[in-house]
């Protein structure tokens, strides 16, 4: 250590009663923090596990909380972009049952997007058949693209993406591409500028920019969103990102997982949802075509957004309630399961009522955090009566709720507290016994091939048991 440095040291050592200001500076930081944590209002657990945490980080807490704690934005400007009177009527002649109508009455009243229908709801198991399906239709492209991602990598499928969209740009097609900064972080701008050179747009969101220091950042929320809307016409959405990782034909140990091609009425309201993002991103609201007349289906859906500028939590309040409102089974997918209290108590409630009640997880997740926070609630789901699956050896990345005979959620987010509240994420909500059957089909499948957690298998102290009660304690902040 420099001379300069060691006597700097060695004047603070030499401080009279330096305990004491320690002790003093401590209790401030921690009061100051402490309200600020307190004020958010957040759940009770998660508010003790934050004071918890940065009291034993003097002064580094402050930092960490700043970057990453819980954070609200004001979108309510942008949001007025979304033409309400444009979107689509609620059909007449549906005939909804008593709960559907109270599941699409909370649904629009926290996401302002009512309940419109379907023409096709295709069902898209793993990488290869959604990049294929994506392709096919971005080929056909006559007017516009939207595509807005959390990753896309330039890799294999990413350069074909991408240079099918360069294909269209030049054909004079709109295209405008949005990616998260964080998930798409190894994405340079060289790889898009072809797509920029011949009229494409790209735009980031929340981007990390040194000017903007000075502001409190938003590097803990991110889009989770997978969207691509092709002339209005067709739209994709699920959870498969564009990356290699995805593709089972490129790697053995590409994830499972799944994804939705929509046509018809519902393919609008996810045009909303990108122009919303889009306008949110760079400033400038992109012109909204005219819902086209001819687009009623008979497949009952509805779009679920959720983010952090909404305290509804929409998609989590939705997941929780069609739990509460099923009468036959919940059979729940997820690759991340750190389930809040509520909805805890909606799966061991739904289970202890006789129901069917399935919870599918991935064997080994690719956050070994996140597989032993999970696992730390079997014990409870399985004395309710929950049969749990483990799928491996690949990972499963699947998002989908399934209750009775008519009701899925599929979409882009986890059953965890990161995609209830602070990611921006968007599933679908169908009343459809057709497309709830192939649904069902895919998990039963999914099911067969996983194994069975057992009440009585082995856990070790040093390597099960206390991991899992550790990994539970900051699951709040997962």
């Amino acid at each position: 250590m420099p001379h300069p440095l060691l006597d700097l040291w060695s004047t603070i050592l030499a401080l009279p009663n330096l305990g004491v200001y320690l002790w003093i500076g401590w209790a401030c930081y921690l009061l100051g923090l402490g309200s600020w944590i307190i004020l958010q209002k957040r759940e009770p657990a998660a508010t003790l596990s934050w004071l918890v945490s940065l009291a034993a980080l003097p002064y580094i807490g402050f930092v960490i909380y700043y970057f990453l704690g819980p954070q609200r934005i004001q979108r309510q400007r942008l949001r007025r972009i979304r033409a309400r009177a444009a979107l689509p009527p609620v059909p007449p002649d549906l005939h909804p049952s008593r709960d559907a109508i109270e599941l699409a009455r909370i649904a629009q009243s926290t996401t302002g997007l009512p309940p419109t229908t379907a023409t096709a709801a295709e069902l898209l198991v793993d990488g290869a058949a959604k990049f294929d399906a994506v392709l096919a239709a971005v080929a056909q492209a006559r007017e516009h693209i939207h595509l807005e991602y959390y990753i896309y990598l330039p890799d294999h499928i990413g350069t074909a993406l991408r240079d099918a969209l360069v294909e269209r740009a030049r054909a004079g097609v709109r295209v405008r591409l949005l990616l998260d900064a964080v998930g798409s972080g190894k994405t340079t701008a060289r790889f898009l500028q072809p797509l920029v050179d011949v009229g494409g747009e790209v735009a980031w969101f929340h981007p990390m920019r040194l000017r903007w220091f000075w502001r409190r950042p938003w590097l803990n929320l991110r889009t989770h969103r997978k969207i691509i809307v092709i002339d209005d016409r067709i739209a994709f959405t699920g959870g498969i990102n564009i990356t290699d990782e995805e593709d089972e034909r490129r790697r053995d140990d590409a994830y499972r997982d799944l994804h939705l091609r929509l046509e018809g009425a519902v393919v609008h309201q996810l045009q909303l949802v990108f122009a919303e993002d889009w306008a949110y991103a760079t400033g400038r609201a992109p012109r909204m075509p005219e819902p086209a007349s001819d687009q009623r289906g008979s497949t009952v859906a509805q779009v679920l957004v959720s983010g952090p500028d909404s305290a509804w939590e929409p998609i989590h309040r939705l997941h929780v309630s069609a739990i509460h409102e099923a009468r036959q089974r919940v059979w729940l997918v997820t690759p991340y399961f750190v389930p809040g209290e509520a909805a805890r108590m909606a799966l061991t409630s739904a289970a202890l009522g006789g129901l069917d009640v399935r919870l599918l997880v991935p064997r080994q997740s690719d956050s070994r955090l996140v597989t032993y926070a999970a696992r730390s609630y079997f014990d409870e789901l399985l004395d309710a009566g929950v049969r749990i699956y483990e799928y491996g050896p690949r990972m499963l990345h699947t998002k989908a709720l399934l209750c009775d005979d008519d009701l899925a959620i599929i979409g882009s987010a986890n059953f965890d507290h990161r995609s209830f509240r602070l990611n921006f994420e968007l599933s679908v909500l169908f009343r459809d016994t057709a497309l709830a059957e192939r649904l069902a089909k895919l998990i039963r499948g999914e099911c067969a091939r996983a194994a069975a957690v057992r009440r009585d298998r082995p856990r070790g102290l040093w390597t099960v048991r206390l991991p899992e009660a550790m990994a539970r304690l900051v699951s709040p902040l997962l």
